[in-house]
């Protein structure tokens, strides 16, 4: 007679038998209350693949803001965008656009409710200097759009240097 309870593999626990997959938390970081800049925060995907970030990315954002029902990216840092991605319980229509203000930026609609402009870092920058680019993205002073925050990143200054340059508050 077989026995229906299966052990887990050696080296776990019967607990870890018992957890389901959860998707990674994005790597998000959002601007306190309402802001005053292009941006209204950053996110730092893990890949490239549109269909597997985005439902990570929406599912984490504050349900008072509303179903995110549309999204505009750069084709260029989503080569393989698809037009429609499945959310959990609704569908997201892609808009693709190549307007140099939406370079390396995703614009999130959510109906009637509000638009969040969100700086894309790059999946494969370093981690410190993501750190500091979802920093200055985030901050409710900042006055750069992404493509800018991302130049001035690329140049080698860095969030504080860059607020410096460019007269604005330093961000600590």
């Amino acid at each position: 007679m077989m026995d229906a309870i299966t052990k887990p593999a050696d080296g776990t626990s019967p607990d870890d038998a018992q957890v389901p997959y959860r998707m990674p938390l994005p790597r998000l970081s959002l601007t306190p209350g309402v802001s005053h800049g292009p941006l209204d925060g950053a996110w730092w995907p893990r890949c490239d693949a549109l269909e597997l970030e985005l439902p990570a990315l929406v599912g984490s954002l504050d349900p008072a803001v509303g179903t995110v029902t549309r999204v505009a990216v750069d084709p260029a840092s989503w080569p393989d965008a698809p037009r429609k991605v499945m959310a959990p319980g609704h569908v997201i229509e892609v808009v693709l656009t190549d307007l140099a203000t939406e370079a390396h930026a995703i614009t999130l609609d959510c109906g009637t409710v509000g638009r969040w402009e969100l700086l894309v870092i790059p999946p494969d920058e370093p981690a410190g200097a993501a750190s500091r680019l979802l920093t200055a993205a985030a901050d409710p002073e900042n006055p750069l759009s992404a493509p800018r925050i991302l130049a001035l990143a690329e140049n080698g200054r860095d969030g504080e240097n860059t607020w410096e340059w460019e007269g604005g508050p330093v961000l600590r």
